[in-house]
């Protein structure tokens, strides 16, 4: 009996840590708008990461290294996705504390923080679309090890749109970076297309931890 109140609180453990990086997934950008423009004014910003250098810089860099503390506390049920979770969560406190280039008057180190940044940011993006494209997906009954399918169900479907929005908006990104800010510049392509995939994320971390049974998948 114990070990099954143990198992019990292990699992209510890990689908609050699933909640709580849902929920700051889901709010983030939409913090970060509506306080820049609550407490310091002004318009938009260029990019989420933009926004190190505006009064929510504590709000920033918090969030994610919340995020990044619970992923890396974060223990699935496979050793693949334990793995994953801690590379995210490295990965979620390095573009926290490396901040992108600043608005104006920056150097090379200031470049060279930029690139960590963006590398870091691209690696917990597509470490969040693994797991909602191929861990949080898997049938429970399907030993580690074979091959995956997804589940039949709604969650099934949900994760898998999550992790295509989220490789979708990547590739966006790249795209908007190589057009240039002098034709997109006014769009603020970036920034939304960050908010996207950060809100896909945060989906479906949240439905992750409030639907799904213990034992399946990640």
């Amino acid at each position: 009996m114990v070990m099954v109140n143990g198992d019990a609180r292990m699992v209510h453990s890990y689908r609050f840590l699933r909640k709580a990086i849902g929920i700051i997934g889901i709010a983030l950008p939409w913090v970060l708008m509506l306080g820049k423009w609550l407490i310091w004014g002004g318009g938009l910003l260029a990019s989420i990461s933009g926004y190190y250098y505006s009064d929510l810089r504590g709000v920033f860099v918090g969030s994610l290294c919340a995020v990044g503390v619970f992923l890396l506390s974060y223990r699935g049920y496979t050793r693949t996705g334990d793995w994953l979770s801690t590379f995210a969560g490295i990965a979620a406190i390095v573009v926290a504390l490396f901040p992108t280039t600043p608005p104006a008057n920056y150097n090379g180190t200031d470049k060279l923080l930029a690139g960590v940044h963006a590398t870091a940011a691209a690696c917990f993006f597509l470490a969040l679309a693994v797991f909602c494209l191929w861990l949080f997906p898997r049938r429970p009954e399907i030993p580690p090890g074979s091959p995956q399918q997804p589940a039949g169900d709604w969650r099934g479907k949900l994760y898998i749109a999550c992790g295509s929005v989220i490789v979708l908006a990547l590739l966006l990104i790249v795209i908007a970076g190589l057009v240039g800010d002098n034709r997109l510049g006014s769009v603020n392509p970036v920034l939304w297309l960050e908010t996207i995939a950060i809100f896909a994320f945060g989906v479906a971390w949240f439905v992750r931890g409030t639907t799904e049974r213990p034992g399946a998948g990640a």
